[in-house]
């Protein structure tokens, strides 16, 4: 099972946090992946300068509400 962590800090809140998770919350539900996606959120990561911070099991990446759906076909698509 694939484990997704979205950061919900108050920096990434600022970023589109609350966006990234909806549209992840859909993409999982529009492909069927409820049962081999684990979506979560979590408190800062540390590295606030950059988009919203988001981790696939243990690889770290930085999204954006606009490249959302990018993100997941190349990490999350590609790896279930």
């Amino acid at each position: 099972m694939l484990k997704i962590t979205v950061c919900i800090g108050s920096s990434c809140h600022i970023k589109g946090s609350r966006q990234v998770v909806e549209q992840l919350q859909y993409l999982i539900a529009e492909n069927n992946l409820g049962e081999k996606v684990e979506l979560g959120g979590t408190f800062c990561m540390g590295k606030c300068q950059q988009g919203v911070c988001v981790t696939v099991n243990d690889s770290f990446y930085s999204v954006t509400p606009e490249n959302v759906a990018d993100f997941f076909a190349k990490e999350v698509l590609a790896k279930v």
